[in-house]
């Protein structure tokens, strides 16, 4: 039983580590429903709330609690957002459609 429990926690927790914070979010944070993009990389996210914003003040809003289902990562000196992992597939940001910038 004790292996059960220690591939569940590996499988369910782990790949949370890898997020430098999970922040809480607040009661009326938003989504993120599309991915913006410029040169293959995301520059920018859009919200449930048609707002568009990049990738800087999502991690701001996100870190103040203004996104829900996500956390904050970085590569070298690069902050982003990524997804906070969960058995769904379909709330994954690279499930997400890619959008105009407005």
């Amino acid at each position: 039983m004790k292996e059960n429990t220690e591939k569940e926690f590996l499988r369910s927790e782990l790949p949370k580590l890898a997020l430098d914070e999970i922040p809480t979010p607040k009661d009326d944070a938003v989504t993120i429903t599309g991915l913006v993009k410029q040169g293959g990389r995301v520059s920018g996210y859009q919200l449930s709330d048609d707002r568009v914003v990049s990738r800087a003040d999502g991690v701001a809003l996100a870190k103040s609690g203004g996104i829900r289902g996500v956390g904050v990562a970085h590569r070298r000196d690069t902050e982003y957002l990524k997804s906070i992992p969960d058995e769904t597939e379909g709330n994954n940001l690279s499930s997400l459609p890619t959008v105009d910038a407005k």
